[in-house]
């Protein structure tokens, strides 16, 4: 009989005694102990079970569980029994920045003050015991969420010394998602406020710290050194191209078929296609948990890791981008890869001008995969060729996108009809409210120029146009048109639909006096870069194919 799945839990102890199905990542404490790493940093990709390993971490080596030793029998740690003398003998600190989603720096920095406080409550038997001076004692009541940055920065270095001195061991320090506060900074706008609140901490906690035994922390992003780091000389990074810890986060194919095996699941392929596609170091094929375990319970395929969160920064990033990140796009939703240098340390501060720093996040986020790295010796730089990971993320990535103009205003849709049925006077009206109603969504905010803005937005269109159409046209655009200027082409899949070219380009005052010039001009362009010949040399009719010049001038739309 199939063990019972238990969605969302993160508390080792409650699964092992559950029974509820678990796939054994007990190796992982071995390989982590013998690494010899001080502080060790594991980036990986939202519910790829980063939580559930601190919980493991801290059920094996917390003094809390020291009685607790018949959690890990038959598990692969418990083989060894060199390790079985290191249960339950360590003070741990374990806190986690999860939930800290706050839109100011003075709530953030609240909420986290309040985090270490709660650490405090939870060890005030220390405030009985004789291992702490008068003066001691009365710092520590000191701690609270209101406390001074310096008894902020210095807090969890002085629990550490208390808990040594008590226990008669250093500590070990476990900090789960620290990097969720850092992401709502940036959306925010408190970036350098938060920075310099958690360098503080971080420089105290884990670099001048004698007390401390050894740290992991985990999270979604590499933030940068220089950021957040600086002052962590012996920080042991692993990211997803690293070749540590490839199996501990994610499934193996062998142990998704397996549990596939054991719940009566026969669709492997189809599997494969929903949510394989994650690559860690050297190890392929490693799939993605929270939808296997979703689909192991529910039996059936869904998005089920696209909706575990908004996407918000994903979203924002591309929405905003400059015409080449769109452009990208259109080849990623259409199963294409791309090549590009890319740096694993996200600097934030780079995303809103930085394509590289774009393709970085999403990187780290899971939603591209690393088909290929090559080491440019003569540069010293790493090549990747990227692709969207699996069939769940371009699911996700198309309803992002469709939700930019549907959520805005009905009147897309209504120029999707529109436009197939020719009727030009229709397209007008609702391409124009579709602008007025979109066009800031797309400004990124850096002031971009008035040429760029129109290009932000019909970029973005067209990525529109590639989601809404793709059971019914193969759309490709031209990526050789000049500044302002953008060519697309809509194939029909089905022999009986038209096909359309449409030109869109920005009103140039100095050669046209008109919008309807700017029309003319695009019309012009379609006919002197014939199209039609593509399109006829693939069967279509000249009859069947439509051309449309659109032009812009600011949120101003003519088709014509």
């Amino acid at each position: 009989m199939a063990r019972t799945v238990g969605i969302g839990i993160q508390d080792f102890g409650k699964i092992i005694e559950n029974n509820y199905f678990y796939i054994d990542k007990t190796a992982f404490i071995k390989e982590w102990w013998e690494s010899g790493d001080d502080v060790t940093l594991i980036t990986r990709p939202r519910r790829f079970g980063k939580t559930l390993t601190m919980s493991m971490l801290e059920h094996f080596f917390s003094v809390d569980y020291t009685d607790r030793a018949d959690l890990f029998h038959g598990l692969d740690i418990w083989k060894d029994e060199r390790y079985h003398g290191l249960q339950g003998s360590y003070p741990i600190i374990f806190l986690s920045f999860a939930d800290v989603k706050e839109p100011s720096f003075p709530d953030t920095r609240k909420q986290i003050c309040q985090i270490i406080t709660d650490l405090y409550n939870k060890y005030d038997f220390l405030l009985e015991s004789d291992y702490l001076n008068e003066n001691e004692k009365n710092a520590y009541k000191l701690v609270s969420d209101e406390m001074e940055n310096h008894r902020m920065a210095g807090s969890l270095k002085a629990l550490s010394d208390y808990l040594s001195r008590y226990y008669g061991k250093k500590v070990i320090i476990l900090l789960d998602e620290y990097d969720t506060p850092m992401q709502e900074a940036y959306v925010y706008g408190y970036w350098d406020e938060m920075a310099a609140f958690i360098r503080s901490l971080f420089n105290s906690t884990f670099k001048t710290n004698p007390y401390m035994e050894r740290a992991v922390m985990t999270g979604i992003t590499r933030i940068s050194k220089e950021s957040i780091f600086s002052d962590l000389n012996h920080l042991e990074v692993v990211t997803s191209t690293s070749g540590k810890y490839e199996t501990t986060f994610g499934f193996t194919e062998t142990e998704v078929f397996a549990a596939m095996d054991e719940f009566g699941l026969t669709e492997k392929d189809k599997v494969r296609a929903w949510y394989d596609g994650f690559i860690f170091g050297d190890i392929p094929d490693i799939y993605n948990p929270w939808s296997i375990i979703n689909y192991l319970d529910k039996k059936r395929f869904a998005a089920y890791w696209a909706n575990t969160s908004s996407n918000s920064l994903a979203g924002k990033l591309i929405r905003e981008a400059i015409p080449e990140i769109k452009i990208i796009m259109e080849d990623l939703l259409q199963g294409k890869s791309f090549h590009t240098v890319i740096d694993e340390q996200i600097i934030f501060s780079q995303l809103d001008h930085n394509i590289n720093a774009i393709w970085s996040l999403l990187l780290a986020c899971g939603y591209l995969k690393v088909e290929a790295l090559d080491f440019d010796e003569e540069y010293g730089e790493y090549e990747y060729t990227l692709s969207l990971t699996n069939k769940e993320v371009r699911l996700m990535f198309r309803r992002m996108i469709d939700g930019w103009f549907a959520e805005y205003t009905p009147a897309y849709n209504a120029f999707i009809k529109a436009l197939l049925l020719d009727d030009r006077k229709a397209m007008n009206i609702y391409m124009n409210q579709t602008a007025l109603a979109t066009f800031s969504s797309f400004d990124s905010g850096s002031k971009p120029s008035e040429a760029a803005e129109p290009e932000r937005f019909y970029h973005g269109f067209v990525l529109g146009l590639i989601v809404d159409m793709a059971g019914r046209y193969r759309v490709t655009s031209n990526r050789e048109s000049g500044f302002g200027r953008y060519d697309v082409m809509l194939e029909p899949l089905k022999p009986a639909d038209p096909a359309f070219v449409l030109e869109f380009k920005v009103h140039d005052p100095e050669d046209e006096k008109t919008l309807a010039d700017t029309v003319a001009a695009a019309l012009r362009q379609i006919e002197e870069k014939a199209y039609d010949m593509e399109l006829t040399a693939r069967g279509i009719a000249r009859d069947r194919i439509r051309h449309y010049g659109f032009a812009f001038e600011g949120k101003k739309v003519l088709i014509g």
